[in-house]
């Protein structure tokens, strides 16, 4: 049996309104509205779950179930909903080098995806957390694009890529990649790596975001920060369990999953030491 996503139940998820039509302003429009409403995060590999990479299972997860995903799940799901209104789409896989040299040698570990729109390339990436790109990028090098936050630039030398993001007057290296079609399969093994390595990081603390209109919202361990466009960062240490959990729920927007044990990770996770501010 075919699978095909419920195209209305995700525009309405997002809170998408208009004709979605396979165009530019479209593909921004959706990439903006998803980073808003669906957030990043890692709560089953926190919890000893393994991700799955099945559509339907993921399509339930972040539409019905009001959960997140990271970036395979996000990006899987993004590309059903691309096909589905008729773009032609590809996905591609990265080495993360955000907060890293860009000359490291990381996994394979980061899914994005290839558009094509009227003979033009176009890439859009709805699950790199806290930096996530909040809009699409025409596939050429040395332009700076505008985004709804930071603009973003595309580097290129002997067919490798670089995805850069001007932060506080700096352009920063958020992962490298190569244009050659991924099939589903290279996706499973490295989210396999992602999810259950017992040295992912993913595995050992919480990492939350969501980008919405003037706002990059993360939250790491017991460190949550609103990163406000063009002004200061705001952080506070959210030392007790209760409300961590308001917090993935209030300002996050996540349906927490009940499950026995997640306060007990959650209680589990290290505290500042005294004296340390966040």
């Amino acid at each position: 049996m075919s699978y095909a996503i419920d195209l209305p139940a995700y525009l309405r998820r997002i809170g998408f309104q208009g004709e979605a039509k396979p165009d530019a302003a479209t593909l921004r429009a959706l990439a903006v509205a998803h980073v808003a409403a669906i957030p990043f995060e890692n709560l089953d590999p926190f919890l000893g779950i393994p991700v799955v990479l099945e559509r339907r299972r993921l399509e339930r997860k972040l539409v019905e179930f009001g959960r997140g995903g990271y970036c395979f799940e996000q990006n899987f799901v993004f590309r059903e909903v691309l096909r589905a209104i008729g773009y032609a789409v590809q996905g591609l896989i990265a080495r993360v080098l955000w907060q890293r040299d860009d000359d490291d040698v990381t996994a394979q570990s980061h899914m994005l995806l290839r558009i094509e729109i009227d003979g033009e390339s176009w890439l859009a990436d709805v699950g790199f957390g806290g930096m996530v790109l909040p809009g699409a990028l025409r596939l050429v090098p040395l332009v700076e694009q505008a985004s709804t936050h930071e603009p973003y630039r595309l580097l290129e030398q002997g067919g490798i890529w670089r995805m850069q993001a001007l932060v506080r007057g700096v352009w920063q290296t958020l992962y490298r990649f190569d244009l050659q079609a991924k099939d589903d399969v290279d996706y499973v093994v490295a989210n396999h790596y992602t999810s259950t390595f017992p040295e992912s990081h993913f595995l050992h603390g919480l990492n939350v975001a969501r980008t919405e209109a003037g706002r990059r919202l993360t939250l790491r361990g017991r460190d949550f920060a609103v990163h406000t466009l063009g002004g200061e960062t705001v952080r506070r240490t959210l030392t007790d369990t209760d409300e961590i959990l308001e917090v993935l729920e209030r300002e996050f927007l996540l349906r927490v999953p009940q499950v026995t044990h997640l306060r007990a990770r959650i209680d589990a996770m290290p505290l500042p030491s005294p004296g340390v501010s966040a």
